[in-house]
């Protein structure tokens, strides 16, 4: 089998994937061309290995322990622990906002994220935590009776060997409930992304039903904290969503492996989970490409509508929504026109929202992503969402790869010059701001997906563009924080191309 659920270590992105974190500015479609490669060395298709831009530093960004904490730590009544020292812990505060608001949201009990921190001293790096970390879960049972305990590694405790599975194996004895390590040192992996597939894969090896009672009408949504856009959308075809792994409970993790199929708002994330599901439990992945734009989500209800043998309701529910968005969509086009736009967030989340500017008409001249994923694990060409949106929606000729770089920012923006930005991690949002540009932050993920979502994120932009001028108040009366030498300069990854690395 290609996934190994024995270990509880996950490969990371690089080696499964072949996931860069930096590509020099270029069209979409050459990314797209040059990325078609197997992740074996080439082997096979003709393809070619991606030439990945190398900086001298990184200015910021996050880690795969983060991505736990943020996944993990929503599952409702489970405990994530983070065999950590405390500064690891400092993203609790955030999430616990998030996770709150999501709840809202979702229309469910508000309550606070369940995560301890065993607090790895200097001491404890020169004698070892395990003791800390077995009183830790020890802990968590006694004030909560989690139906699931999560243990996250950290870079501290994968520098001094932590033996942490040991433990896990008997705490799970002691306690008759999952204990579920999960490796995910920051070091790790250079994308965050790949601490997605950590708590994926701890799920999958000991959450997931291994002989599960199947249920032709359940389909499982892999998503975050969005609103719930699923559920209307899948009721018109008799279905029921399973939605994982934020703010879902363990009973729904354990019936991943009940459902009919697996779908998905954002390849990148769901990329491990549905894969592993198709092969080790025969849950089909809906190959499709995302719900996003008018081509995308026809693409997706009908792929749903063949997995599921409901392709006669999948058609009329097509054509009741192309009929009552139109005469909307017609209007914000218009309003719209000749505005330029800008996608700054995830990889697969960035092309699907390219996909849905271009359907409300605006010009997208440049885009950047944190990483790129050449294939996925199910290695289908279906999957393949940057492709689909240069086929279906022409390219976009300033495209960029960054991990989150501010520095770059500066100068990919100035290359482009749009009217607004799009964006998920508002740290990027404050600097576009400065520089007179407005940007609309997409809190609830799920904001453009469907056919609602184009009208949505088109009224969204109408509401950011009336405060234009705002930014452009701010933008001459504030002063950037680098040098006039970094600012004059037109290329932006003139750093990284000092030392650019060719395989």
């Amino acid at each position: 089998m290609k996934f190994n659920l024995k270990s509880s270590v996950v490969k990371t992105r690089e080696q499964r994937l072949g996931t860069i974190i930096g590509w020099k500015t270029g069209k979409a479609s050459e990314l797209s061309r040059d990325s078609a490669y197997t992740c074996a060395g080439c082997k096979g298709n003709g393809g070619k290995r991606l030439c990945e831009a190398s900086g001298p530093f990184t200015q910021g960004s996050t880690c795969s322990e983060q991505m736990v904490e943020c996944q993990a730590g929503n599952v409702r009544d489970a405990v994530l622990i983070q065999h950590a020292p405390i500064g690891c812990g400092t993203g609790q505060v955030a999430y616990n906002s998030i996770y709150r608001n999501g709840l809202a949201i979702r229309k469910l009990p508000i309550e606070n994220i369940q995560i301890i921190n065993t607090n790895i001293k200097e001491t404890d790096m020169v004698f070892g935590a395990l003791g800390k970390l077995e009183q830790s879960i020890r802990d968590a049972w006694d004030r909560h009776h989690p139906k699931a305990i999560f243990v996250g590694t950290s870079c501290a405790s994968g520098i001094i060997g932590e033996d942490v599975d040991s433990v896990a194996v008997k705490m799970q004895e002691e306690l008759k409930i999952p204990v579920i390590p999960m490796p995910c040192e920051g070091f790790m992996s250079k994308h965050w992304s790949t601490g997605f597939d950590a708590t994926q894969h701890g799920i999958l090896r000991q959450i997931v039903k291994k002989n599960p009672k199947k249920q032709e009408n359940l389909i499982n949504v892999i998503n975050l904290w969005g609103s719930d856009v699923f559920t209307p959308i899948l009721k018109e075809l008799g279905l029921e969503v399973n939605y994982v792994i934020d703010l879902a409970k363990v009973e729904d993790l354990e019936k991943l492996s009940e459902a009919a199929a697996t779908v998905t708002f954002c390849d990148t994330l769901s990329s491990y989970m549905a894969a592993v599901l198709e092969e080790q439990f025969g849950v089909p992945e809906v190959k499709a490409p995302q719900p996003y734009g008018i081509a995308g989500t026809d693409a997706w209800i009908r792929e749903i509508a063949k997995v599921t043998h409901r392709e006669e309701k999948a058609e009329a529910y097509i054509e009741r929504e192309h009929k009552r968005i139109a005469s909307r969509l017609k209007e914000l086009r218009e309003l719209l026109k000749g505005k330029k736009g800008y996608a700054a967030t995830g990889s697969a989340y960035s092309h699907g929202l390219i996909a849905v500017l271009k359907e409300l008409g605006i010009q997208v001249d440049g885009s950047l992503v944190f990483h790129h994923d050449p294939v996925y694990d199910s290695n289908d060409p279906n999957k393949d969402s940057l492709k689909f949106l240069v086929d279906n929606y022409d390219d976009v000729p300033k495209f960029s790869v960054s991990n989150r770089q501010q520095y770059q920012f500066y100068g990919l923006l100035k290359e482009v010059n749009p009217d607004f930005i799009l964006i998920r991690h508002n740290g990027l949002a404050p600097l576009a701001s400065r520089m007179g540009i407005p940007a609309a932050p997409l809190g609830d993920e799920h904001h453009a997906v469907g056919y609602q979502g184009i009208l949505n994120l088109g009224e969204t932009i109408l509401e950011i563009l009336a405060h234009k001028k705002f930014h452009q108040d701010l933008k001459e009366h504030v002063k950037l924080p680098y040098t006039k030498w970094w600012l004059d300069q037109k290329d932006p990854y003139i750093l990284e191309k000092q030392n650019y690395a060719v395989e």
